[in-house]
């Protein structure tokens, strides 16, 4: 998971309080992720964030335990998971993986907006393929930095250092399908709402 902590605590509150970006892009992600859940689906999100995505999909799964480094984060999942009266997701401070998860735990595994955060992101990507039943799914939507903000990459470096900005990779579109299928998946879906933005993948572990 992805260290700096408390740059994620501190931002944990404007975090929550802010629109979605592109609620057309998000609906569509959210919709897509769907068709691969089912009632029994027994799911993992790592980066939550303040599980606002965890919550909309617990209606249609049987469990989801969310996971992300910044404790504030975790807090306000918790309290929204309340407030909402849903009671089948699970809000934890922690990392992806760990000597406690045994393999082929989960139908799904979600990491939104979180690779390009990782700066071991390849080997989450091998981790969660352990983490997958046979048959399950990997769902991802990474900022692919690499062609659109190259330029931009000493700033965000220098920023990362000072703690303004969370460390971020540059991946590129073609690096990240590689490394997952690198890792043993198989692309099922793979697309990007619109040029530059973030590139949404739907990855099956072949069993």
């Amino acid at each position: 998971m992805a260290r700096g902590s408390g740059f994620w605590n501190v931002l944990a509150k404007r975090y929550a309080r802010q629109k979605i970006a592109d609620p057309a892009a998000y609906e569509r992600k959210l919709e897509c992720t769907r068709r691969y859940l089912s009632a029994q689906a027994e799911v993992l999100e790592f980066g939550c964030g303040t599980g606002s995505t965890a919550l909309l999909h617990a209606p249609h799964v049987r469990s989801i335990r969310a996971i992300d480094y910044s404790d504030r984060m975790i807090a306000i999942a918790r309290a929204k998971a309340a407030d909402q009266g849903i009671g089948n997701v699970t809000f934890e401070v922690g990392e992806l993986g760990g000597p406690s998860e045994p393999e082929n735990s989960y139908d799904a595994v979600l990491g939104l907006n979180i690779l390009h955060l990782l700066p071991d992101w390849d080997a989450a990507i091998a981790e969660v393929f352990g983490l997958l039943r046979p048959g399950g799914v990997f769902v991802s939507s990474t900022a692919c930095l690499e062609g659109t903000m190259r330029a931009a990459r000493p700033l965000f470096q220098v920023a990362g250092a000072l703690g303004l900005l969370p460390r971020v990779m540059f991946l590129s579109e073609d690096r990240l399908i590689g490394a997952i299928t690198g890792a043993g998946f198989e692309i099922v879906e793979h697309w990007s709402h619109a040029k530059g933005r973030a590139v949404f993948v739907v990855a099956r572990k072949p069993g």
